[in-house]
């Protein structure tokens, strides 16, 4: 498997080139949230807006009103929590192109509940004009830029750093609204997005070697999310429906395709995997990931159960994952 370092950092410098109208802003997380190569190649387009997410984000809405094209980079949960209403009145409400890049989704900081975005999804895709993304792997990062800067109005999106692992083709980028179809089975359609779309490889290829075969979609586009043909699918699979997702379930994924199966009547089971209406601990991505059941084990076990099978597989069973030490060289700090 390969592993890139610091690609949106990298990668933001070089796109930029030809677009005089793109700033960056911070909120004094620069280097944690790959702004640190921006700044100092373009120190002009680029504003450090200190420890003040809402003024951020209403400045950002003058920004766009004046032709700009502003790209926020800090943690997750400070963009939708700290700053909601000036998303809703400042950005959303009147439909401006300001792009948000929320860094540390879910569990993918040790920091604990203060620091762990897992209602981002619910809450931004709530508002009005909004288009949420989300990346899985390192050519959606290296991708995303083009479908954010060319998607109209604002866009959120959950943002991976540091090392981060390539799952799909370098020449197949990330494409707005087009799912990623990864496998094709008669018995499960399973939809993950983020950092679960590795694990449900994972558990795939293992459940095909026990004849349980599985249509598997990355979801890089949670809104809009019009998706008939997947929906198609689940109604003719044997099982049903499974989400995976780095989020509470609700509000997230699970509910996005739990919509989308009651409108059309799908008359298919939905399982949903995801964080249980719960706020969570401070531990590593690891740990977490199996502690709250989004890891490619727990998704076995909901298969076995559904199936009422028991394979007594293990994690030494599944294909290796790579996770990134907490204090990686390729990040500014362990948050």
């Amino acid at each position: 498997m390969q592993i890139l370092s610091k690609i949106h950092a990298k990668n933001i410098v070089q796109w930029a080139k030809t677009k005089p109208d793109v700033f960056v802003l911070s909120a004094d997380l620069t280097s944690s949230c790959e702004a640190d190569l921006f700044r100092d190649a373009y120190p002009d387009r680029f504003l450090s807006m200190g420890i003040a997410e809402q003024n951020m984000l209403s400045f950002a809405g003058g920004m766009a009103r004046q032709g700009a094209v502003p790209m926020i980079h800090t943690f997750a949960v400070f963009i939708y929590r700290r700053a909601y209403d000036q998303i809703a009145m400042s950005v959303a409400y009147p439909n401006l192109p300001v792009k948000m890049f929320g860094f540390l989704p879910g569990v993918l900081t040790p920091g604990g509940a203060t620091h762990q975005a897992v209602e981002d999804v619910s809450v931004m895709r709530s508002l009005p004009n909004m288009t949420v993304l989300e990346c899985g792997d390192a050519t959606d990062v290296e991708s995303v830029l083009d479908v954010v800067y060319e998607t109209p109005g604002p866009v959120y999106v959950r943002q991976l750093r540091g090392e981060v692992p390539r799952l799909f083709a370098a020449n197949e980028p990330m494409k707005l609204s087009q799912p990623r179809k990864l496998s094709e089975g008669k018995d499960f359609v399973l939809l993950t997005s983020g950092i679960c779309t590795e694990e449900g490889i994972r558990a795939a290829a293992a459940l095909k070697e026990r004849k349980i075969f599985v249509t598997h979609y990355h979801i890089s586009t949670l809104k809009p999310f019009e998706q008939p043909q997947i929906i198609r699918e689940i109604a003719k699979s044997k099982y049903g429906a499974v989400t995976l997702e780095n989020h509470s379930i609700i509000g997230g994924l699970g509910t996005i395709v739990a919509e989308k199966m009651a409108e059309s009547a799908c008359g298919k089971p939905l399982y949903r995997l995801g964080l249980r209406d719960t706020f969570v601990h401070g531990a590593s991505r690891r740990y977490l990931m199996r502690e709250y059941g989004i890891d490619a084990m727990a998704l076995i076990a909901l298969i076995e159960n559904i199936t009422k099978n028991k394979w007594n597989i293990t994690e030494r069973d599944l294909a290796q994952t790579y996770t990134p030490a907490v204090h990686s060289s390729a990040k500014a700090e362990a948050l």
